[in-house]
């Protein structure tokens, strides 16, 4: 399921089972609105110590708040600003342990100690980001890290732009 990855046991199998449940979610399902929002109420439920799961996509010069669960949350947010518009811009996962000690970060929640931010690419192309936030410092590792964008990589193949 993972690719190139030599993970076995209870946590791999969990993340099989939501990536087997978020295909089955989106299957022939063309409304990319109700596949985001569908993905995100799923992470939620499935991702403890989150309290914020959700993505913001791209307008062609900012990300803009799109389906989520959690708190209500920054609407806008600038290219190279904070761990969702530094991933975007960059197109690169980025995990960080504290999100306090990240610079520019942007406090949309002020709950939050740790996020993974997850770039999608469409067509060659940013689409936007999948943002997970943890209320726990160092919440989110390399094993969430991989299941997770598996999980953008499934989304990505049904968007189009």
């Amino acid at each position: 399921m993972f690719q190139n990855t030599p993970y076995e046991g209870a946590r791999s199998e969990q993340y099989a089972q939501v990536l087997n449940q978020l295909k089955a979610l989106i299957h022939d399902e063309p409304n990319a609105i109700a596949n985001l929002s569908n993905a995100a109420a799923l992470l939620k439920q499935f991702l403890s110590d989150t309290n914020w799961a959700g993505f913001y996509l791209y307008d062609g010069k900012e990300l803009v708040l799109g389906p989520f669960q959690g708190l209500p949350a920054c609407i806008r947010i600038p290219m190279n600003r904070g761990v969702c518009g530094t991933a975007a811009a960059k197109q690169t996962t980025l995990l960080v342990d504290d999100v306090h000690e990240f610079p520019g970060h942007i406090a949309c929640d002020a709950a939050s100690n740790s996020e993974i931010v997850v770039p999608i690419i469409v067509e060659g192309a940013l689409y936007g980001v999948l943002d997970i936030d943890s209320p726990l410092k160092s919440r989110f590792d390399q094993e969430d890290q991989l299941f997770l964008e598996e999980f953008v990589h499934i989304l990505e193949a049904q968007l189009t732009l």
